[in-house]
């Protein structure tokens, strides 16, 4: 029996390349008019998915249409469903088409659709991807009564070379050997060996020795693997590649190469969707993407908790996904949920639990349907419960019931906004729509009023969100911003140590690009609570160091002390070692004590680069109790 022949011209295409389209179906039946024949492009109407082409043949390009085997041209009708926002293409056969003749079906530009000119026709997506699938449906009774698909298939290439991104470690030590891995990709991302022939990449750093030359040929998997690599002087480093046949420079994210530091820095999400894969659709495909395409070295899932998000089936897949990929060394994986409470104590909530395997929390159980039951059947150790979205009207928190003990860091930044404070109060990304419909932000949730009541957390960073209460913020005109990144301070990548970390304030929040940032009091890291019967000195005179290494030049970095900036720095340069004394008695400055509670203040640091990006190390606080008694004086032998 004669099947059917499915072929595309061309046969393969590079990412984001915009060009003429023919699907060829070869029939092996006689198809009658009045056929119905339905394209499907397997498209979810994502930016980065295979561009949606307009049907009225009027247009100027990005069509669909088919030709028939008399050459004359039949237009499609777009097909609407509830199930998908992407429409099918349907066509209606107006004669008869014999076995043995081929329907065609074209995307991109009539008038030139066998020109290939440049610039004309459809876009294809800008993901690479192996035999990428198209649908095409047959009823030859015209009735709309579709059986089984045929198959188109293509192969998606990387583009041409565009960048190159170097993957190493923001902290090493002097003389301390580290691997770097460099990744040669297109202008979407996608890794690519796409480049003339003979390309080479010459590799440069501060104080490289001078009998040293790095010269490098793009390998066919588009990464290449760099061992051993050492800096033999403390400084801040980043690395310098050139390609010698345009001369186009690249540079690493910035390295700061200490003289002796027991405690690496780790980048990674502990809220946040991939851009590219749906994590509830395939886990495990977005772990890989996480892990290998964002080099990201820890990532927790945070899948909503409600049956409709989040069924029995996909948590359990998430649960086995998350213990496979947990790499000590590599990547470090924790399972996660998000939770909300309708309560303005409760608000939205990211849980983070310490081990694999535990139940979803959902709010229709009598036991996990709010936050104080939840926690009375967990000890601290085993779960972050991570406030988030704080100042969004109607989904914020006002940390009325702080419990320190769950809630030991808050979500300061997602790409919907910031909840640091009020935008009159110095808020750079304020949470905001620009119809009513959207979500406004909510000055009972601000992170700094919370600070002020004694509310004590480390601050993490979200990234981009579609689902559960995020979902629909598209079309309500939300004013999205860039997806955020989380930095720990660890003595190792493991589950373990970041868990403890995090539970000990060592963290800090960027907007997503990759600052190096360091804050001390009295030689104390962010996240500590110090005290002024302890180091009675703190009463006089508070002691602030820091340093900064940014991805752009620094535009100012700020001291904020109790809400409000009393020391600005503006370095105009990218890298910086700061010392400032903040010498006000602190009886002065310190909020008061109430009760059994001591009057306190805390410090925060607040890095502003030119390019918009922004870093917030967590808070040091210092509480003002009494200074323990002088020991008394020996009394004077007499002679």
């Amino acid at each position: 029996m004669r099947r059917p022949i499915c072929l595309i011209e061309p046969s393969v295409s590079y990412a984001g390349e915009i060009s003429n389209w023919k699907f060829i179906y070869t029939t092996s039946i006689n198809l009658s008019k009045g056929t119905r024949i339905k394209f499907d492009l397997q498209s979810k109407g994502r930016i980065l998915d295979w561009q949606i082409p307009d049907t009225n043949l009027k247009g100027k390009g990005n069509l669909i249409w088919a030709v028939l085997p008399n050459e004359k041209t039949l237009a499609a009708k777009a097909l609407s469903s509830k199930e998908s926002i992407v429409p099918d293409f349907e066509f209606i056969l107006p004669s008869e088409i014999k076995a043995g003749e081929a329907f065609i079906i074209c995307l991109g530009t009539p008038e030139i659709e066998n020109s290939h000119q440049e610039g004309y026709g459809t876009r294809t997506q800008t993901i690479v991807q192996r035999r990428k699938k198209f649908q095409l449906f047959i009823d030859p009774k015209g009735k709309g009564d579709y059986k089984e698909p045929e198959v188109f298939t293509i192969d998606i290439k990387g583009n041409k070379l565009h960048t190159i991104q170097v993957i190493a470690p923001s902290v090493v030590n002097k003389n301390k050997r580290f691997d770097m891995m460099l990744r040669f990709e297109d202008a979407h991302g996608n890794l690519t060996n796409n480049a003339p022939e003979g390309t080479l990449i010459e590799l440069t750093y501060e104080h490289l020795r001078e009998n040293l030359s790095w010269k490098l040929f793009i390998p066919e998997t588009g990464f290449l693997s760099l061992p051993n690599l050492y800096f033999n002087e403390p400084g801040i480093y980043r690395i310098q590649l050139q390609n010698l046949k345009n001369g186009d420079k690249f540079y690493s994210y910035p390295i700061k190469c200490f003289a002796d530091q027991d405690k690496s820095l780790f980048w990674g999400l502990l809220h946040g969707e991939s851009d590219r894969v749906d994590s509830e659709e395939n886990i495990e495909a977005c772990l890989r993407h996480i892990r290998d395409e964002k080099s990201f070295q820890f990532f927790s899932t945070s899948s909503f908790e409600s049956a409709e998000e989040t069924s029995n089936e996909a948590w359990k897949a998430i649960n086995m996904h998350i213990a496979e990929f947990n790499e000590e060394g590599r990547f470090a994986t924790f399972l996660g949920m998000q939770w909300f409470g309708e309560e303005p104590e409760e608000g939205l909530r990211m849980f983070l639990f310490a081990k694999d395997n535990k139940s979803i929390f959902r709010k229709k159980d009598p036991k996990t349907n709010n936050l104080k039951k939840t926690y009375k059947g967990l000890a601290p150790k085993e779960l972050i419960s991570i406030p988030s979205f704080s100042m969004a009207k109607g989904f914020g928190t006002n940390f009325s019931d702080f419990t320190p003990e769950f809630e030991r860091v808050v979500e300061i930044y997602n790409a919907w906004g910031s909840s640091e404070c009020s935008e009159k109060e110095g808020n750079l990304r304020p949470i905001t729509a620009t119809s009513k419909t959207g979500i406004a932000s909510w000055p009972e949730g601000s992170i700094r009023k919370a600070l002020s009541n004694n509310c004590r957390f480390g601050f993490v960073a979200g990234g981009l969100d579609d689902r559960g209460v995020f979902a629909g913020l598209y079309n309500k005109d939300q004013v999205q911003y860039s997806p955020g990144l989380t930095a720990i301070l660890a003595p190792e990548q493991t589950r373990e140590a970041l868990f403890q970390a995090l539970f000990n304030r060592h963290c800090y929040a960027t907007t997503g690009a990759r600052i190096i940032l360091g804050f001390f009091l009295a030689g104390a890291p962010m996240g500590s609570e110090l005290n002024t019967k302890i180091k009675p000195g703190l009463a006089y005179n508070r002691y602030i160091t820091g340093y900064i290494a940014g991805t752009a030049p620094i535009e100012k970095i700020e001291v904020i002390r109790n809400g409000s900036v009393i020391h600005t720095i503006n370095p105009e340069k990218t890298d910086l070692d700061f010392i400032f004394d903040d010498s006000e008695a602190i009886h002065k400055v310190a909020f008061p004590a109430k009760g059994e509670v001591p009057g306190f203040v805390y410090y925060y640091l607040r890095v502003l680069q030119k390019n918009g990006h922004i870093a917030w190390s967590s808070p040091i606080w210092v509480d003002v109790l009494e200074a323990p008694p002088a020991p008394p004086k020996k009394a004077k032998k007499k002679a």
